[in-house]
């Protein structure tokens, strides 16, 4: 048997184990967090278990998710296709969105034709994309730097080149299209967690800074291992 000595308690961590949040808010906040990342079967079975009323209808999360989910399942067209049913505005309105779906879905293209017949990338690239590249030097810079991954072998990439062809590129258009839907529905454009990890983030840098006494570390308390209510591919939780 150990005979170590635990270390003791901080007076910080005795002070949270003493702070009880209220119930009902941390339920809130669960359903606002599949509601607003798009989880209508989990948000629907949440709001039974608790007791609670839904924050959207079950068909405007469920458009969302299945936008979400063909981003991330490398369906561009699909989703692009989805979105315009879902509101033809929303791409209409935002060029810069627009583009990085099309390049996203050029990626995929050179992803599929990778050491073989890469024409139906360039015609791609020279239908849906040059056209808009050539008024807009970001675009086009965009538009070179992915167009690159057809000239190099993708098992050796510069890191800027690597990136492209990353989940997270997926990951992070599928946020973006997610947060201009909500706004186009005039709703928040994320969950409120993320919110209050920020502030939370803030506060702690901040008594740092002015050298208050607080643990070494201190842990979030979000498991990102897992998501009991995940169902799209989703990350489970963001953190940052």
């Amino acid at each position: 048997m150990s005979t170590a000595t635990p270390s003791p308690q901080h007076g910080f961590e005795k002070r949270v184990a003493e702070l009880k949040a209220p119930k009902k808010d941390i339920n809130a906040l669960i359903l606002d967090y599949l509601t607003m990342e798009g989880y209508p079967k989990a948000a629907a079975k949440f709001c039974k278990e608790a007791n609670l009323q839904a924050q959207q209808p079950h068909a405007s999360i469920q458009q969302r998710q299945e936008i979400q989910h063909a981003i991330h399942s490398g369906n561009i067209e699909t989703a692009i296709s989805a979105l315009n049913e879902l509101d033809p505005e929303v791409l209409d309105t935002n060029p810069e969105l627009h583009f990085s779906l099309l390049r996203l879905q050029l990626v995929e293209l050179i992803r599929q034709c990778e050491g073989g017949d890469v024409t139906p990338a360039l015609e791609f690239a020279s239908k849906k994309l040059a056209p808009r590249a050539a008024s807009n030097r970001d675009f086009l810079n965009d538009l070179e730097q992915t167009m690159s991954l057809i000239i190099f072998s993708h098992d050796n990439l510069k890191p800027e080149l690597r990136a492209l062809l990353s989940s997270d590129l997926r990951r992070t258009t599928a946020a973006k299209v997610n947060e201009a839907v909500l706004l186009r529905q005039n709703q928040r454009r994320e969950a409120a967690i993320r919110q209050l990890v920020r502030m939370r983030a803030w506060a702690e840098t901040s008594v740092r800074g002015k050298k208050k006494d607080l643990p070494e570390s201190i842990e979030l308390g979000l498991n990102a291992d897992g998501a009991e209510y995940g169902e799209s591919g989703h990350e489970p939780m963001i953190t940052t």
